[in-house]
Order: C-alpha cells, then sequence, then structure tokens
C-alpha cells in the first residue's frame, strides 16, 4: 500500500514522473475526495496523488472536501503528506517562481468543516508546529540534493476566498508576520494532525500579492507560473521520494495522546 501522498493544488493536476498503475475511488464516512486517487511509483516508491480542486479544477477552495481527501488518503494506507500549494507573496524577498517551505500557519478561513471530532467527543490537538518537522528536514535535503533554492520558513495565511485579498488586507498580513497567502492549506494541515499522519507543505509562489506589485493580480499569473514552475517542483518531489523517508523521529503518530477531554 502506498506510504506517500501528494496534494496537487492549482496548476498540478497530475505528476507525469508518477508511473501509473491503478486509480482508486475511495467512498468515506464525510464524502466524497476531490477525485480519484493515482496510485503508483515515484522514484521506485509508491505515491498516491490526489488532485485537491479535482480534474479540470472545478472545485473552489471553500467548497474542497477537506475531510475526505485527508481520509480517503489513509485508506490507502498513506501515512506522509506532501501537500503542493500555490500562494501569493507577500514578503518582498519571496517573487514570483519562489519554492518556499512554510513552517507556521494563521488561519482566516471559516465555515469550513475543520475536525473529525464535531460529535460528542472533545478533542484538542497541539498545533504549535502544524508541519511535521523530520518532513520539513527531508524536504530542505531534497531541495540540496537536487540543486533547487528555496526558502526553507515562513508564515503561510490561508483565506477563504474565493476572491482575492484586498491591498489593505495584504498590508495587514504583513505586519502579521506572514509571508505568503494561500485559500487551501486549512483544514488540510489541522486534518492530517487530527489523523496522526506527517504532513509538510511545498509552497509555489505564483504572483505578489494584492498591492505588492501596480497590476492587476489574475488567475491566468497563477497558472503560468505555476506551469513554468512545474519542472522544478517534479525534481524536488522526485528527490524527496528518493529519500529514506521511513526514518523518523516526529510525533505526529502521537497527536492523540493526551488530546482528549
Amino acid at each position: 500500500m502506498p506510504l506517500l501522498g501528494v496534494i496537487g493544488g492549482s496548476g498540478l493536476y497530475d505528476i507525469p514522473d508518477l508511473e501509473i498503475t491503478n486509480t482508486e475511488k475511495v467512498s468515506t464516512p464525510y464524502g466524497d475526495p476531490s477525485d480519484a486517487y493515482r496510485i503508483g511509483k515515484l522514484a521506485g516508491r509508491e505515491a498516491a496523488f490526489l488532485p485537491r480542486h479535482g480534474a479540470g479544477h472545478h472545485l473552489q477552495p471553500h467548497k474542497i472536501n477537506y475531510r475526505a481527501n485527508l481520509w480517503g488518503f489513509r485508506e490507502l494506507g498513506v501515512g506522509k503528506i506532501v501537500s503542493v500549494c500555490a500562494t501569493g507573496g507577500i514578503n518582498p524577498d519571496m517573487g514570483p517562481g519562489t519554492i518556499a517551505v512554510p513552517d507556521q500557519i494563521i488561519d482566516m478561513t471559516s465555515g469550513r468543516m475543520s475536525t473529525f471530532y464535531d460529535g460528542d467527543e472533545v478533542v484538542h490537538v497541539d498545533f504549535t508546529r502544524p508541519f511535521c518537522p523530520d518532513m520539513r528536514n527531508f524536504v530542505a535535503e531534497a531541495a540540496a540534493g537536487a540543486g533547487l533554492a528555496s526558502a526553507m520558513s515562513g508564515v503561510y495565511i490561508c483565506v477563504n476566498g474565493p476572491r482575492l485579498e484586498t491591498a489593505a488586507e495584504i498590508r495587514t498580513f504583513a505586519a502579521w508576520g506572514a509571508d505568503m497567502v494561500g485559500m487551501t492549506l486549512m483544514p488540510e494541515a489541522c486534518l492530517a494532525r487530527e489523523l496522526e499522519m506527517c504532513f509538510t507543505c511545498i509552497a509555489v509562489v505564483t504572483n505578489a500579492a494584492a498591492g505588492i506589485a501596480a497590476k492587476k493580480l489574475t488567475a491566468k499569473e497563477v497558472l503560468e507560473t505555476m506551469k513554468a514552475t512545474e519542472g522544478k517542483v517534479r525534481l524536488l518531489l522526485a528527490q524527496l521520494f528518493s529519500l529514506e523517508l521511513q526514518t523518523s523521529s516526529c510525533t505526529c503518530n502521537q497527536a492523540l495522546k493526551e488530546a482528549r477531554l
């Protein structure tokens, strides 16, 4: 069964290097995932890939069934997930084309089903460090091995969408310390934590956020930058999958320990 999962964001609807051997439609207690999971091998390692927005990008960020997506990965036996996200750059040092691996999140979403524990059981998982530290180190090692420059820290602020942000909002987010803005990393990251899965993000900065550059923001620019950066992302993923990722000392698989009231 697959050990590693990849969630593809805007502009990443498949991984050409993934040798697909099967597709799996998974039924979950939370409804249907975004699409069928593509099962195959990448760099000789079994993997499962899911396009977050579905084939053809028909799911808006606030309508994605994040719970079904994460639950489906677990049903397939995935224990570690790499989430690829398109983001707008707030930090002036993170221009279009930058590959970043955030280490913190600010959640500004609303109305999304953000927990598997919305019944009578009360669970509070520790989210001090929202990403698996070992997986982030593996990504850093993979980037170095592939000769790719990347920002190995940063604060991702997640907004609801689907509209893009105002210039005033971006100024506020910058004052809060946010480096990049996107619409999909939450509740994805906290749901993975509740399932005791290792989770990390590879963020591609596709454009300067509102007000940073004196021009109109367009979805076309996002897709064009993702396409131009696709080779780097593919190289990074292939290098990552070639590492001995089973060796891990993180506590992600103990996230529920002492979390229940």
